[in-house]
């Protein structure tokens, strides 16, 4: 029998995928920020001299983003603290599962909304948080609950926040150079050593122009790929890929939009908040922050029996 449908196997791939996306994105900013830099004017020497002033500035942001980043996330989402005696249930599922994953228990957070969803975040395992919606946990059965937690817990085993905070910041470095560099080419001037490179100044202009697409696609990207990772992940905890299969479904089927949901926590839930928005066709489809459902059931789907 092929083992290339085991969950071990899904998971083992996303993982390598990803970092290979990432290892592409760290190189492609660095390319752009080089010519950005040439393109002002800076000679060799100087050009890599703000490549590195720019990593650093990207680094200091990273680390603001890591210790405070859950914070912002849970009180823009209107999540609120829930206590063990008043849901004993959620509680018993969220623990269980983080014995199986030998996690501690992260903080459990509701938002009252009646849409279907959930998100985790925190910078490591032992400052995590996961937030439900009101309408999951009262549409979800038992089982189909479990898959969505394990889910969860596997974006906080595999510090997704993290990752994905790496990504943005650089994402949004990019966008600060680029922007900065086309408003210098109408209002500033260059009369640095390089002035005279016409060819770098015409690369810059196309990489200012061309590369905050490109960082974004990659971004989302990546997040799509944390997605499957999850899945497979969240499966070789539960052992039972049709819970979180039909929990899928049902999120999918509901098309309730999140209200307290926006463009920049939309990538942190399990499923797009914004429903009926998702793009089908495979060009548009770049642009979504999460797989599509239907991919994503497939792949679990082909993990049963598997596990």
């Amino acid at each position: 029998m092929s083992t290339i449908n085991t969950a071990w196997d899904h998971r083992t791939s996303n993982i390598i995928k990803t970092w290979l996306i990432m290892f592409f994105f760290s190189i492609f900013t660095v390319a752009v920020v080089y010519l950005i830099a040439r393109g002002f004017g800076y000679g060799e020497v100087g050009g890599l001299g703000i490549v590195g002033f720019a990593l650093i500035m990207a680094g200091i942001m990273n680390f603001v983003s890591y210790f405070w980043s859950d914070k912002i996330v849970l009180g823009v989402s209107g999540a609120k603290p829930i206590k063990k005696e008043g849901n004993p249930q959620v509680y018993r599922t969220v623990e269980n599962l983080c014995i199986a994953a030998g996690l501690p228990t992260p903080k459990i957070y509701i938002i009252d909304d009646t849409a279907t969803n959930a998100f985790a975040t925190g910078r490591d395992p032992k400052h995590a948080a996961i937030a439900f919606t009101k309408g999951i946990l009262q549409k979800l059965n038992k089982q189909e609950l479990e898959g969505v937690t394990a889910h969860e817990l596997s974006h906080v085993g595999s510090r997704d926040t993290l990752v994905m905070a790496v990504v943005s910041v650089l994402v949004g470095t990019i966008a600060l150079l680029s922007d900065f560099f086309m408003r210098s080419m109408w209002y500033g001037s260059r009369d640095r050593e390089g002035r005279g490179n016409q060819l770098f100044v015409i690369l810059a202009i196309v990489a200012a122009i061309l590369a905050p697409i490109v960082a974004t696609l990659i971004q989302l990207a990546v997040s799509r790929r944390r997605e499957f990772l999850a899945d497979a992940s969240g499966v070789l905890l539960t052992r039972y890929p049709s819970g979180l299969a039909s929990a899928l479904q049902k999120i999918s089927s509901d098309r309730e939009p999140l209200e307290v949901a926006n463009r920049g926590t939309a990538h942190l839930y399990i499923a797009n908040p914004f429903k009926g928005q998702e793009a089908k066709q495979w060009l548009a489809g770049l642009f979504n922050t999460h797989p599509p459902i239907e991919a994503r059931i497939k792949a679990l789907q082909e993990m049963e029996g598997e596990v």
